[in-house]
């Protein structure tokens, strides 16, 4: 918080990327509401969603652009200005007398594109950020943040949903452009500020090696480091423990509906969604601090247990259960990637610290739709109790791997002292 709130251009900074993640939320929900109105809607909606996935699987190209991008605060700015032209767009064809399917065709290829955009931008803030604030105070500057953003999307998808009742869905696409224009004006003026006070945010040193050399670069920097590329592997396996648990709780909810629901079903999952969004927000914006001596892997212990508590808990069918372990479970996992994060600043080379992240965040984020998938299939050919075991063998193996990576790294420092 203290970060935040002291360093101005790290708070203008942080604005900036509230304003577009709003903006985009806002126009998502509005463009899924559209889609959910034609005939073959299931259909549009499964396009979008696949649109939606697949630039979340290209961190690793878009840290590996950005670590080759010399100024990358003016590139940042001129991704926003993309982002505003390809919005404003979008609001044009909603007021054509385009067709229906064709709109929504048209519109996932230019989302697409923005996305694309988006991943190489991500990319970009990293280095930034490092050079706004300490590498010690990397954790804390962006767990603040993240809740902030954790606010501002919850708040964003309230808003969008009373905003179409009266705006227009080429409104709702003319607001999202215009946060990016607000967001790229933004950007501009943190580096206007720094060179008018004789403090410019000089050009970074780039990556001069090719994609694969970048790769096995970063790789053996991560694997150098005692313990770091295991731990990423259990975060992995973490997140994709509460991404199945979050695609097996609706399966549980429908066959126990005495014990698991609260009112009804669509109730029940909005209050798994708040409990879940509180949770990472609490974790962002308070973990790095109240955890702040305590290693990332009693942090990952910590989460492995509670997930397990989690699932043991959706075995007894009962919600009140399953929700006080979820909200905790939330708050300790997004410690922990804030501390592995925070890990990961401090001792890989800046040169190729964006494409490090993108291959450590491509890893976690390819585990959620893999077991997901994985777990999902098994409820459907058996029973959702046979995922639940699997779900918990997974879980105790994870743990076991961290009660090792934890006394390992007790030796290395015990070696060293």
């Amino acid at each position: 918080m203290d970060v935040f709130l002291k360093n101005k251009y790290y708070r203008r900074f942080s604005i900036a990327s509230f304003l577009s993640t709003a903006g985009d939320i806002l126009f998502y929900l509005a463009f899924l509401t559209y889609a959910s109105k034609l005939k073959n809607y299931s259909l549009a909606l499964s396009l979008i969603a696949i649109s939606e996935s697949i630039p979340r699987l290209l961190d690793i190209f878009g840290g590996y652009l950005a670590d080759k991008t010399r100024n990358k605060l003016k590139n940042i700015f001129w991704m926003a200005i993309i982002r505003f032209f390809l919005y404003g767009l979008v609001g044009f064809l909603f007021i054509t007398h385009i067709s229906q399917w064709n709109l929504v065709l048209i519109i996932i290829v230019i989302n697409f594109i923005s996305d694309i955009v988006g991943t190489y931008s991500a990319g970009l803030c990293a280095p930034i950020i490092v050079e706004l604030v300490d590498k010690e105070k990397f954790a804390e500057a962006e767990g603040f943040t993240n809740g902030l953003d954790e606010v501002f999307s919850t708040t964003a998808q309230f808003v969008g949903s009373g905003l179409l009742l009266f705006l227009s869905y080429s409104n709702l696409a003319f607001i999202n452009a215009f946060t990016f224009l607000a967001a790229g004006l933004l950007y501009l003026s943190v580096g206007l500020r720094h060179t008018k006070e004789n403090t410019p945010l000089a050009p970074t040193e780039v990556n001069d090696q090719n994609f694969f050399a970048t790769m096995k670069a970063s790789y053996i920097q991560i694997k150098k480091e005692s313990g770091l590329l295991s731990t990423v592997l259990v975060i992995a396996l973490l997140n994709g423990a509460l991404s199945a648990m979050g695609s097996l709780l609706p399966i549980i909810m429908a066959g126990h509906r005495s014990t698991m629901l609260i009112s009804n079903y669509s109730f029940t999952l909005a209050v798994i969604g708040v409990v879940i969004s509180v949770g990472s927000i609490l974790g962002s914006a308070f973990g790095p601090q109240l955890f702040k001596k305590q290693s990332v892997f009693i942090m990952v212990m910590i989460a492995i247990i509670l997930s397990i508590a989690t699932t043991i808990a959706a075995f007894l069918t009962n919600i009140y259960a399953i929700l006080p372990f979820y909200l905790l479970l939330a708050a300790i996992a997004s410690t922990a990637s804030l501390k592995m994060q925070q890990w990961l600043v401090t001792t890989i080379d800046q040169t190729i610290l964006a494409s490090s992240m993108g291959l450590l965040n491509t890893i976690i984020m390819a585990t959620a739709p893999a077991m997901t998938m994985f777990l999902t299939t098994i409820s459907g050919l058996t029973n959702v109790k046979y995922s639940l075991f699997v779900l918990l063998a997974i879980e105790c193996i994870s743990f076991i791997v961290s009660i090792k990576l934890n006394a390992k790294d007790k030796m290395n420092n015990v070696e060293i002292s």
